[in-house]
């Protein structure tokens, strides 16, 4: 399996307290790097995983407010993944991100946003996506969650 490097994105100590933790799980360089500029022009703090082993490492380690999880990587297929890091953190809202084609009308191609749904991810977003449409699914996840009275979140390790 992969064993990636864990990045973390360096914040100022006096927002450090008031930063929402992100953390981004994805095989793609390009994507993660995208994501993380994006996120933290937001004020938002990243933590970058290049794989499933190395976003399960980090999730043993920090603490997070939201997960951003790419459906399809090498060494954890389909929907291993968001099965997986729900199990590992099941209060972390979990975004499932894919580029691939998510259901077709005549019901011949897999519908992977509701199969995605079904395993515990809070939404799911279809790449290429806008940093505005980013940002706005990462609020909606992070209002849902302070609605309920969570405040921050930690992984519920078993």
């Amino acid at each position: 399996m992969s064993q990636g490097p864990i990045l973390e994105s360096p914040t100022l100590k006096a927002q450090a307290e008031d930063q929402h933790h992100i953390l981004v799980i994805d095989d793609d360089a390009m994507m993660c790097m995208a994501i993380e500029t994006w996120l933290q022009r937001s004020n938002f703090k990243v933590t970058v995983a290049s794989g499933g082993e190395t976003g399960r490492r980090a999730l043993e380690r920090h603490r997070f407010d939201l997960m951003l999880v790419d459906i399809f990587m090498p060494h954890m297929r389909g929907f291993e993944s968001i099965r997986v890091f729900h199990e590992t953190a099941p209060t972390v809202p979990l975004i499932a991100m894919s580029g691939y084609v998510f259901a077709d009308h005549d019901g011949s191609v897999p519908d992977f946003l509701r199969m995605a749904l079904e395993l515990g991810a809070a939404r799911c977003l279809r790449k290429p996506f806008t940093p505005d449409a980013l940002l706005a699914i990462i609020n909606e996840c992070l209002l849902e969650r302070d609605a309920c009275g969570r405040g921050p979140l930690t992984a519920d390790l078993r």
